[in-house]
């Protein structure tokens, strides 16, 4: 019973309270009661604290957007990381578009250019979806991470405790106005009792009140002075937390820089995987490389030149692509062997075709009847058909 007493006591002196706060917050609304204003360094700080939330959450959200564009996949993140699971393990888009370019190489056979083409492109865009992982990982323990968890921790106890700073203001401004009131009415009572009155009863009672609104305005004293040092304390409590934004500005700065040194290591990464590739595509032969100067008008060559060698420039990258010469059949319509050297490995692909090493001379021949992008290679003993895309004929 005295617990249940306890209860609804401590139920109504907080609806008060909240009562009290309301009353007084709307009076300030309408401009008719006072407001304590906080000191100017206090208002700098809770200035700079929300600002520093509005941008930690808007670099937050793009830096997320960066790393995963797809918003249904950022739901899931976010669904999963709420349930406290790890989410399932998919390809990226590079890793999914290299597994296509490896699969189709294979389908149209690794023996051929285009086949073989492929599957190297396949296998960096493979390298290239590894290194993505690897800096939205990095980015996210580093980076993202620590932004989340100020706007989530830090921040959350510097909201609450603001709150209850502006609990504590509207408590002291209330306990001003019971005040000012209270004085109000004893002053009034005081002019009254200075005029002359008769009858005992009325001096009796008059009496009475004026003694009740004296110890009315000595507990609005007292009350005051309570939530004063309430509202002081809060008010320090609230400064210490908001001076520790700096020390928050000085972390994110070293989370920059990691991320901005994780942002560096990928795309060094990703250049150098390019070149690589770049280089691998540069020796094949460039009747497979220059469609881009060709025309409508103008018919891909499908046999050997003297010498497969470009003499364009490739536009951007700075590689070294040559069309072919126009007149191929002078080995066709030649009846004796020639040397040539190979431009880069060939697996044969059956009994009838000849394997080859990048930069040996074989010796190669036409045979009647075979079909035309085809030559009969020799080496030694060894014998079998080669690609004439994949030799450079020698004078």
């Amino acid at each position: 019973m005295n617990i249940m007493d306890f209860n609804v006591k401590k139920l109504a002196a907080d609806a008060g309270t909240f009562l009290s706060r309301a009353v007084q917050f709307t009076e300030e609304k309408l401009g008719q009661a006072e407001k304590t204003e906080l000191d100017a360094h206090l208002e700098n700080l809770l200035s700079k604290a929300e600002c520093t939330k509005i941008w930690t959450e808007k670099i937050m959200k793009q830096t997320e957007v960066l790393l995963q564009p797809n918003p249904n996949a950022r739901i899931e993140e976010f669904v999963y990381e709420k349930l406290d699971r790890k989410a399932p393990s998919r390809l990226n888009n590079p890793e999914l578009l290299g597994q296509y370019m490896i699969d189709a190489g294979t389908e149209f056979g690794p023996g051929t250019a285009y086949g073989n083409a492929l599957i190297k492109c396949g296998e960096t865009q493979k390298r290239i979806g590894t290194a993505d992982r690897e800096l939205i990982q990095t980015s996210a323990l580093n980076f993202l991470t620590p932004l989340r968890n100020f706007i989530e921790g830090d921040y959350k106890t510097i909201a609450k405790e603001r709150k209850l700073l502006q609990n504590k203001r509207l408590d002291l401004d209330a306990a001003k106005t019971r005040l000012k009131k209270a004085k109000a009415a004893e002053a009034r009572n005081s002019q009254l009792n200075s005029a002359r009155l008769e009858g005992d009863n009325i001096m009796v009672n008059f009496s009475y009140m004026l003694n009740f609104l004296h110890v009315k305005w000595l507990k609005s004293e007292q009350e005051l002075r309570i939530t004063q040092s309430e509202f002081d304390r809060q008010a320090e409590i609230t400064r210490l937390l908001l001076e520790g934004i700096s020390s928050t500005h000085a972390h994110h700065l070293r989370c920059l820089n990691d991320f901005v040194e994780a942002q560096m290591t990928y795309y060094a990464q990703c250049y150098q995987y390019m070149l690589d590739l770049q280089k691998q595509l540069g020796s094949f032969p460039s009747s497979y490389l220059c469609n881009n100067n060709q025309t409508s008008a103008t018919p891909t060559p499908s046999i050997l030149p003297n010498v497969i060698v470009c003499s364009a420039m490739a536009s951007t990258s700075g590689l070294v692509i040559t069309p072919p010469p126009a007149n191929l059949n002078d080995i066709k319509e030649y009846n004796g062997s020639r040397k040539a050297r190979v431009l880069y490995d060939y697996d044969a692909a059956n009994s009838t075709e000849l394997s080859l090493l990048a930069d040996e001379v074989i010796t190669v021949f036409s045979v009647v009847g075979m079909d035309s992008d085809w030559l009969m290679g020799e080496r030694g003993n060894q014998k079998g058909k080669v690609p004439i895309t994949y030799l450079e004929l020698l004078n």
